[in-house]
């Protein structure tokens, strides 16, 4: 698997501050990510502060995990930014919590349509999916992604 370098780094000065993905949200996710073929993953260490039910993961988080790493699916494969516009999601079984949890949220992107870009994600804990998630996502010209969302690309670090 190879790091996928975050490219709003340099944007903190500047309030970047994604729920998700921004290192330095207290409250975020602090998710990081990993090329692995078509695959985007990330292995993320759940948290008692983000439980729904004793010790299990709020389904709105688990939705979050998904939303996000289906972000970074487009941001790194199509080299664009982009925004959901429809997230169906599939829970099978519980996401335990607590400082020993890793779970694993993987997305690929299945197709794209002009700008429509259908992705799936999962999320794996203990070798089985507990939750499946089914996206689809506006991608704005690569002019609008550098203009209005500050994306100017989006590389691993053997790419550097």
């Amino acid at each position: 698997m190879k790091k996928i370098i975050n490219p709003w780094l340099d944007l903190v000065k500047d309030g970047y501050n994604c729920f998700g993905c921004a290192p330095g949200n207290r409250y975020g996710l602090k998710m990081e990510f990993y090329e692995d073929g078509d695959d985007i993953v990330s292995l993320w260490k759940s948290s008692d502060d983000y439980q729904g039910w004793l010790h299990t993961l709020h389904g709105g988080i688990q939705s979050t995990l998904m939303d996000e790493i289906a972000a970074w699916a487009v941001a790194r494969k199509l080299q664009c930014a982009g925004m959901t516009t429809r997230l169906d999601i599939r829970f099978h079984r519980p996401v335990p919590t607590g400082p020993d949890v890793t779970v694993e949220v993987r997305a690929h992107v299945r197709e794209v349509k002009r700008n429509l870009a259908f992705i799936d994600a999962r999320i794996e804990y203990g070798g089985e999916i507990c939750s499946e998630a089914s996206m689809v996502y506006y991608c704005f010209s690569r002019e609008k992604s550098a203009s209005d969302f500050y994306f100017s690309g989006c590389s691993t670090e053997d790419e550097q």
